[in-house]
């Protein structure tokens, strides 16, 4: 099964005591498939996985499954170790780990490869790689990218390299075939699309589900002049959402909004600028229904 359509990073909403608001998560992931999502994503960067408990990150994971369980919705997990991938086989609603690439050491493409065949000889479900390289500071070729997607257990990319790149361009003009190619930069989503890919994990749709879902499904059908004008209309909601470190001004815009008890995050002095969350708003107002 290749992996299409829109994916909805998660975010992890806080109490004013702050601990993990269950409650509103379980809601935010029943309007987010209401609105028009595929799936979910638990435990991604935009759900501050780092900054989660194991008793956190379970509990994270037991009501996304429940809610997708529910709603015969594909759900991915954020899991980059051997022992948080196999954790993943207590759950049939996990359909893919998102799995980043090692982050800082920098291991070379070969030792890149080496890495996720480990990984998903091990693991109980798909990879999903997540290649994010002004993160991880290790840039992945066309040639390595089909590399990956030939090991077995690894079903897909999320693409997110900053720009639409020659290596992007290369491998979306001869994709491997039951490889999804996932565009992970929100801005760049729409002229990815154009280009072939299959979808987008995309945390600005935590903001704007139906409209990021419409325009994923305008582009595979080929309906260019709907697809051109929202991705005019959402791209410059993306920089906006992420004009300051993620996810504080989706937080922000989502408590805004009445969708969760606070925008705390847990590295507080991180907390979104009023300016930036205003402008926010005001790109997103326009989206509204």
């Amino acid at each position: 099964m290749t992996l299409n359509g829109l994916y909805v990073p998660l975010i992890t909403p806080f109490e004013t005591s702050g601990e993990v608001a269950l409650g509103a998560l379980e809601l935010l992931a029943r309007r987010l498939l209401d609105d028009g999502a595929t799936g979910l994503v638990a435990l991604g960067t935009t759900g501050e996985s780092g900054a989660l408990t194991d008793a956190e990150k379970r509990a994270v994971v037991e009501v996304t499954a429940r809610v997708c369980r529910e709603r015969s919705a594909p759900l991915v997990v954020g899991a980059a170790t051997a022992e948080a991938l196999r954790r993943l086989g207590d759950h049939p609603e996990v359909v893919a780990a998102l799995t980043v690439v090692p982050p800082f050491v920098r291991p070379g493409e070969e030792g890149v490869l080496a890495h996720f065949a480990h990984l998903a000889e091990l693991s109980p479900v798909p990879l999903i790689v997540y290649d994010v390289p002004r993160r991880t500071g290790q840039h992945l070729s066309a040639g390595t990218l089909r590399r990956l997607a030939a090991l077995p257990g690894v079903a897909g990319l999320k693409s997110a390299p900053g720009a639409i790149t020659d290596d992007s361009i290369e491998l979306l003009a001869d994709p491997p075939p039951g490889f999804a190619i996932l565009g992970g930069d929100d801005p760049h989503i729409s002229p990815m699309l154009a280009l072939g890919a299959h979808g987008g994990i995309l945390a600005s749709a935590l903001v704007a589900t139906a409209d990021f879902a419409r325009l994923v499904t305008a582009w595979r059908a080929g309906d260019v002049s709907e697809a051109r004008a929202l991705g005019h209309r959402l791209a410059p909601l993306s920089l906006r959402l992420f004009a300051e470190p993620n996810p504080t001004v989706i937080k922000a815009v989502l408590h805004a909004r009445g969708d969760i008890p606070t925008p705390a995050v847990r590295l507080p002095l991180l907390a979104a600028s009023p300016d930036t969350v205003a402008a926010a708003l005001a790109s997103w107002q326009p989206l509204r229904p």
